[in-house]
């Protein structure tokens, strides 16, 4: 498993205080968004974006080890991943994403940790 994908990277530039809601988040290849939501959790760190028109309102779950790094000043998250992956990802479920330990599963595959 790859346990440092839900994790902060060190050089991302997140504090545990860090309020992320609001900020634009930006894939390799471009815009894809604004966080709804972040969690915090040890283990288990991740934002939710909502992709507005682009994916037609769909939320995507985005495990925290994904992100390159955020920029306070310009409330801008960036990315290493591509719109087309980050639009390939399993779907996301606000219901069950929290308790369900195959849809985190099923990010850790599709996501890796090795880009």
């Amino acid at each position: 498993m790859n346990e440092n994908l839900w994790g902060y990277g060190p050089t991302s530039g997140h504090t545990p205080d860090d309020d992320l809601s609001g900020y634009r988040v930006e894939a390799l290849d471009g815009h894809i968004g604004k966080v709804d939501k972040h969690s915090d959790e040890v283990g288990s760190q991740y934002i939710v974006v909502d992709t507005g028109v682009w994916i037609f309102g769909k939320e995507v779950l985005l495990p925290a080890g994904t992100i390159t790094s955020i920029s306070h000043e310009d409330r801008t998250i960036h990315v290493a991943r591509t719109k087309d992956e980050i639009k390939a990802a399993p779907e996301f479920d606000k219901e069950k994403h929290l308790g369900d330990p195959h849809y985190r599963d099923q990010l850790g595959g599709h996501y890796g940790s090795g880009h």
